[in-house]
């Protein structure tokens, strides 16, 4: 699926985030009408990163307020209303600011359960989608459909037809004009920004490899509960089986690949590679391997190796560095970006990142302020597909230890969702008797 830079531009203009779409008004989809002009908010998912999402979206300097809030969890939707109306917030600039008075959300606009999403949903302007990736494809496709404009965390699926799904929900998304901002915040980080206009202008010459990374020690897991059914226990441990996370490929490095697709502007056309479990072993880790190591090929032949893995007390690493023709680009790491010509070492661009704000503040500040002046500016919805398809197709190579194609992954029929939502409904996969669940074997595994 080789996509030039001409076509990825025409067709994915709005990749970077920011990109003006259009200074007309909002259709009548999409304008906040509410008639004492605040911008509601409805948060779907209250966890970490819901409460974290929803607290940068008070901290606006528009007219904002959090109206309503869905969880499939009593007990983290009542968290994430403690920490909102009690902790203490910066903004962007690293002052503090009140966000309590921004939140009204009594019982009644307070919904639990696995169609909670629907009914918080209809109280707002915008929606911020924070659930399990599992859940994003059907979130943002009745988002679209309430005609809402829409904050959704990324990965935005985990699994091709999920995928398919939102792509579907992203075109009917431009169609009425309503924003989209995707939390693959690098878009919005000023020194990924400047170093993009500087490698898209040709700077360093044509992109012809590099290497992207998110090695690190992992993240938390929950112990299974006397009383627990599967399918809490599985959704309380979202991030260890693929129908909710689709890997750490997916949920994590996500990032990293993702700034190789805009570097490249465009996606691979395959990816092989190898994986497995050799650290995280236990019953506990579920399904999940413990590292992924791929090779992505580009159409014009490209080749970026993406590395990930969570060995704790290991070396540490979550950058991108790219080889051009006439330079390079050795790291992003923080906010010390530098490309560097071969000849000499010469610094063709230095960032000096002080003063710069917080990417993950920067998407709601230019998210509500468009919204604010009826602007229609936001479409990250495609790309963010796009680059959750290149993840899992990752996966989708380290499982099988085959090559995958991007076709191939992107209308693979195999669903990991499953059949029925309910407490006491089975997801698809359950433990073995001694309480493991199975695990990919390259090589046997089918993934298409």
């Amino acid at each position: 699926m080789e996509t030039n830079r001409r076509e990825f531009l025409k067709t994915s203009s709005l990749f970077t985030g920011g990109a003006l779409l259009s200074s007309l008004p909002f259709s009548s989809y999409g304008y906040h009408n509410s008639a004492d002009d605040v911008i509601k908010i409805a948060l779907i998912g209250c966890g970490g990163r819901g409460s974290g999402a929803a607290a940068q979206a008070l901290s606006t300097t528009q007219n904002v307020k959090l109206v309503a809030m869905a969880d499939a969890f009593s007990d983290r939707l009542e968290d994430a209303y403690t920490a909102l109306t009690k902790r203490k917030y910066k903004d962007g600039a690293g002052a503090e600011i009140d966000i309590k008075s921004k939140v009204d959300v009594p019982a009644e606009r307070k919904f639990v359960g696995f169609d909670a999403y629907k009914q918080a949903m209809a109280f707002a302007d915008v929606v911020i989608l924070a659930t399990p990736p599992g859940f994003r494809p059907m979130h943002f496709e009745e988002a679209v459909k309430q005609n809402k404009h829409i904050f959704m965390e990324k990965p935005v699926a985990t699994d091709g037809p999920g995928v398919r799904l939102v792509l579907a929900a992203a075109e009917e998304a431009k169609r009425k004009k309503l924003n989209v901002v995707v939390g693959l915040q690098r878009h919005y980080q000023r020194n990924y920004r400047e170093a993009m206009n500087r490698i898209h202008d040709g700077k360093i010459g044509d992109i012809v490899g590099g290497s992207v990374y998110w090695v690190s020690g992992g993240v938390w897991n929950h112990p299974r509960k006397p009383g627990q059914t599967e399918m809490e226990y599985q959704m309380r441990n979202w991030y260890y089986f693929n129908w909710l996370c689709g890997d750490h490929i997916n949920e994590q490095h996500i990032h990293n690949i993702d700034v190789a697709n805009w570097v490249k502007q465009g996606y691979p056309v395959s990816a092989q590679g190898t994986g497995g479990r050799q650290v995280r072993t236990g019953k506990e880790f579920g399904e999940i391997f413990d590292h992924h190591i791929v090779d992505f090929t580009y159409g014009d032949g490209t080749l970026i190796n993406s590395q990930c893995r969570h060995y704790e007390g290991t070396y540490s690493k979550v950058d991108e560095q790219f080889l051009g023709t006439k330079g390079r680009i050795d790291s992003f790491n923080g906010n010390n970006t530098v490309l560097k010509s071969y000849k000499g070492n010469k610094v063709i661009y230095a960032h000096e990142g002080k003063g710069d704000r917080n990417p993950y503040q920067v998407e709601h500040d230019e998210l509500f302020a468009a919204i604010a002046k009826g602007e229609y500016k936001f479409a990250d919805a495609e790309n963010g597909a796009k680059s959750t398809l290149t993840s899992i197709m990752g996966r989708m190579a380290t499982y099988s230890g085959k090559t995958v194609k991007w076709e191939e992954a992107l209308n693979s029929g195999i669903s990991l969702f499953p059949e029925k939502l309910a407490w006491d409904a089975l997801p698809k996969l359950l433990p073995g008797s001694d309480g493991y669940y199975p695990v990919a074997v390259p090589g046997k595994t089918i993934v298409v």
